[in-house]
């Protein structure tokens, strides 16, 4: 079974970080998901769902129906997690959305939590790394971090608005963003309307 990472961080954008999660479990996929602390109230805040220790309940709301896929779940405290080793196999990681502390983190090579390790373990296995980063506007700072990233071969996806698809509400949007991220780790979707399809 594919396996993938899945890092939410404290930072707005909840929305997308759940439906990538979704998307990657209705493919049948196997989903290694780590939320920061800081995480946990803003995705109650903007989603609703409350996937806070109670693990057995958390993954409940988080399928909300879907067949397929393992979901795996870990605080960001459980540093001898599998996914804190090199020696655990994936195919990609993806921290959605990606606060700025994070970013920072990880483009330092600074792993304090486990979804910074598993992000410093994912660069340096040769892994595919895919951030969400969400602030606006950037700083020379922000700037910096996310070149000094990219430089290195991580890729940096803003969840930046488009137009063409004619989105009409909100959904539409977040599975535009959730599409080009799968789209980014080369996992087949159409979950959003292509450019003149």
């Amino acid at each position: 079974m594919k396996r993938y990472i899945l890092g939410i961080s404290g930072a707005s954008g909840q929305a997308i970080g759940i439906k990538l999660l979704r998307e990657l479990l209705k493919r049948d996929l196997e989903v290694h998901l780590v939320t920061s602390r800081h995480a946990l109230p803003i995705i109650a805040q903007e989603t609703g769902l409350k996937i806070g220790d109670d693990l057995p309940r958390a993954e409940k709301a988080l399928r909300e129906g879907i067949a397929g896929g393992r979901l795996f779940q870990y605080r960001e405290d459980e540093m001898a997690a599998p996914i804190a080793s090199g020696s655990f196999k994936t195919m990609a990681m993806f921290i959605v959305p990606c606060s700025m502390k994070t970013l920072s983190a990880v483009a330092q090579g600074y792993a304090s939590n486990l979804l910074e390790r598993a992000a410093d373990v994912t660069i340096k296995e040769g892994r595919k790394l895919i951030l969400a980063p969400r602030e606006m506007p950037f700083s020379a700072i922000h700037l910096e971090n996310m070149l000094k990233l990219a430089r290195i071969g991580v890729v940096v996806a803003p969840p930046v608005a488009a137009f063409y698809h004619g989105p009409k509400n909100l959904d539409e949007m977040v599975d535009f963003f959730a599409g080009k991220l799968l789209d980014s780790a080369g996992i087949e979707n159409d979950i959003f309307k292509r450019w003149r399809q």
